[in-house]
């Protein structure tokens, strides 16, 4: 069993805390529903800058993160079933990749 990273993309921000406080309750029944796949919650993310060798940008890159999840699953096609239901999906993309053991 291998450790993967669902790394959000996109999204939004609740516009009242009503709709926060469903949208929240949406995420704790997935994350329920994971159970001991579930290796790290993880937390959503505010704006990233992107650095390289010659500079520091704010713009986040072309895709930024919104947050991330890491699961435990026996392959990638159980890690990309396991994103189904996940409320992210209503909004925004989840990128999946293995956590590579070195």
């Amino acid at each position: 069993m291998s450790n993967y990273i669902y790394a959000f993309h996109g999204g939004k921000i609740p516009e009242s805390p009503e709709e926060g406080a469903k949208l929240m309750a949406r995420w704790e029944t997935w994350m329920a529903g994971l159970g001991g796949a579930l290796a790290n919650p993880g937390a959503p993310l505010g704006l990233s800058k992107t650095v390289s060798a010659g500079a520091v940008t704010d713009d986040g890159g072309s895709n930024p993160l919104s947050g991330y999840t890491i699961v435990k699953a026996d392959s990638m096609n159980d890690a990309l079933e396991k994103t189904k239901g996940c409320p992210h999906l209503e909004h925004g993309t989840i990128e999946v990749a293995e956590e590579m053991q070195i």
